[in-house]
């Protein structure tokens, strides 16, 4: 299928076409257009990653036309393991995402969330700087009204915090790479790698830039930083998080969590470490001191929380925190650890599937908790509810203990590697690192004690269990969590070849 790649980034955008041109009341047309899109759309995303060529690896599906000759821009898509892991999320949230909305699915919903799945796909398969930047921009709108979803004041206001924080950390990034292009005359990510490979690209950038020489590298550098940094986000860049991911209606917050953060680590992964892995290894000190207070903070900031949404952003910061110590501990050993860095390398792939699948199912949850509660969703407003919604009760704990880490389930392998192969490159960090991990299991379990267990107060003695619908709608990501936790290497598998290209 050698047109395959755009296929299934359009496939979205014609879904939305025809979700726009049906009646606004359709409620049950709608939903089978977005449903049926997005299922297409998986389908398509599975047939790949069972046609991608395991022991080979690299770069293949590729698609290259030029677009703009003069400027060296090009419509340039291809995708390795790491971008059909992100391509099979994205298929995966995304109709989670419009299954959970339910009878509040609106036409506007459906064409939105079309909308920024076709930005995902795009981001996650272009190769081209100004390709790449495109779509990765381009994701804002959607999202931007998808948090106004929300209707009050505060989702408006969280969605413009959103949309400023990420269109300038956007111009920083755009600023990196056109002094790039002016030292390289080229937008193409695969010949900036192998310039960088060949430690070429910083001395081009000196000599573009001559009066600037001492420090052009790193300035560029830490404007690529930043501007993949917000979107993760890291700390201290974070602070639109907790506000967008509350504000946002709950299936919208799944996106968030589940898949735009994901553009942000994808983006140090696919640029940033690739392309200055010399200043990372020269700045190892303080990155991993970055990493280790995202993990830190996020995770002291979550135990401070009393409302649900709020704790579930402020963890889903924490454990994005581990993914940054995972690439840091890599970029800070020597070529020669290959054991440790592929260990590493491969945990923080894992953590970002398995996160996604995690934190999105979390949201959803509290999104029925919401609607069966009247808008409540504050820590100590239930307690007993398993009396009266068992399902509910072991459905959701199932999903806060992957979360937490628990052997068997998926959040733990990931996590796991992640500490094993840091640990052996980077144990000071480490440990401080599983200063995270710790508060994690309390905020977690106090979660589960305040909602769950105790005694059942009389106003929530009518409080139903998951419906038929409901539980098919989380059951699926619920096995997800069993399989991928008992046997990793279905998706190790798929992107281990590209982590071995990655570190040597």
């Amino acid at each position: 299928m050698s047109n395959s790649l755009t296929l299934l980034t359009f496939i979205p955008l014609i879904g939305a076409i025809w979700a726009a041109l049906l009646p606004s009341k359709s409620t049950g047309q709608l939903r089978f257009a977005g449903l049926f899109t997005t299922l297409v759309a998986l389908a398509l995303t599975l047939s790949l990653a069972f046609q991608y060529d395991r022991a080979a690896g690299g770069l293949q599906f590729a698609e290259r036309y030029e677009w703009i000759p003069s400027l060296h821009i090009e419509y340039y898509l291809a995708a390795d393991g790491l971008s059909l892991v992100l391509l099979v999320l994205t298929a995966l949230v995304t109709p989670f995402s419009l299954l959970a909305f339910g009878k509040g699915l609106s036409k506007l919903a459906v064409v939105l969330v079309l909308l920024l799945e076709t930005t995902l796909f795009g981001t996650f398969t272009a190769l081209n700087f100004v390709h790449w930047f495109f779509f990765y921009e381009l994701s804002l709108v959607p999202a931007f009204f998808l948090i106004r979803l929300g209707g009050t004041p505060k989702a408006t206001a969280a969605a413009t915090q959103f949309f400023i924080y990420t269109l300038f950390a956007g111009f920083a990034m755009l600023l990196g790479f056109l002094a790039i292009y002016q030292a390289t005359h080229t937008f193409d990510l695969t010949e900036l790698a192998a310039l960088a490979r060949q430690e070429k690209l910083g001395h081009a950038l000196s000599a573009a830039f001559p009066a600037f020489s001492g420090w052009i590298s790193g300035a560029v550098f830490l404007g690529i930083l930043v501007g993949l940094g917000v979107k993760v986000p890291v700390v201290p860049l974070h602070t639109w998080l907790p506000n967008a991911y509350t504000e946002a209606p709950a299936p919208v917050s799944m996106l968030l969590t589940g898949l735009l953060s994901k553009m942000g680590v994808y983006g140090f992964l696919r640029l940033l470490y690739p392309l200055f892995p010399g200043l990372m290894f020269h700045w190892q000190v303080p990155l991993l001191a970055l990493a280790v207070v995202t993990i830190v903070f996020s995770a002291l900031a979550a135990l401070a929380q009393r409302d649900l949404k709020r704790i579930v952003a402020y963890s889903s910061v924490n454990h994005l925190g581990y993914c940054l110590l995972g690439l840091f501990a890599v970029a800070a050993a020597t070529h020669a650890d290959t054991v440790n860095r592929a260990a590493a390398m491969n945990g923080v792939i894992l953590q970002i599937f398995n996160h996604g699948l995690t934190a999105s199912a979390l949201f959803c949850f509290i999104g029925f908790i919401e609607k069966r509660s009247g808008g409540l969703r504050g820590l100590n407003d239930f307690g007993g509810l398993r009396e009266v919604a068992p399902v509910f009760a072991g459905l959701m704990g199932i999903a806060i203990f992957s979360s937490l880490g628990l052997p068997g389930l998926n959040g733990f392998v990931g996590e796991f590697l992640i500490f094993k192969g840091s640990f052996a490159i980077a144990p000071g960090a480490t440990a401080l690192a599983a200063i995270g991990l710790f508060v994690t299991a309390v905020f977690l379990l106090t979660l589960i004690q305040r909602v769950f267990a105790g005694p059942l107060a009389e106003r929530w003695k009518a409080f139903p269990d998951l419906s038929t619908g409901e539980r098919l709608t989380v059951i699926p990501a619920i096995a997800l969590m069993f399989v991928l936790g008992i046997y990793p290497q279905l998706l190790i598998g798929l992107f281990n070849p590209t982590v071995l290209k990655l570190i040597f």
